[in-house]
């Protein structure tokens, strides 16, 4: 089992900067890509940046050059650098790990960009 804790949310205005991490514990041995994905009040659960263990990454497109994951493999951590934020960024953000063949989500962190 792996488990997954996010902070770092929180209300920022429009043009703000916030830095989300989310923290693996348990069986973190072969964790493999990590992710973060948002919600939005009534609207699908979409991906948002993606990055394996070897630091390879991936964003979506309406975050890319403001959005940056990382992460510290000796910590199982992984951040998400989110700067320039928009109100449309607004959303519970969770965190994802895949260990083996299993998804591990995390309980997600309220950002709420303001206008």
């Amino acid at each position: 089992q792996v488990q997954l804790v996010e902070s770092g949310g929180g209300l920022v205005q429009a043009g703000g900067s916030l830095r989300l991490s989310c923290a693996a514990s348990g069986s973190t041995f072969s964790i493999g890509v990590m992710g973060w994905y948002r919600q939005a009040p009534g609207k699908q659960r979409e991906w948002v940046a993606s990055i394996s263990s070897e630091g390879n990454t991936h964003y979506l497109d309406s975050v890319k050059g403001r959005f940056t994951i990382s992460r510290d493999n000796a910590k199982n951590t992984v951040y998400l650098q989110m700067n320039s934020l928009k109100p449309e960024d607004t959303a519970v953000y969770y965190c994802k790990a895949r260990r083996w063949s299993f998804d591990y989500w995390g309980q997600g962190t309220q950002v709420t960009v303001s206008s």
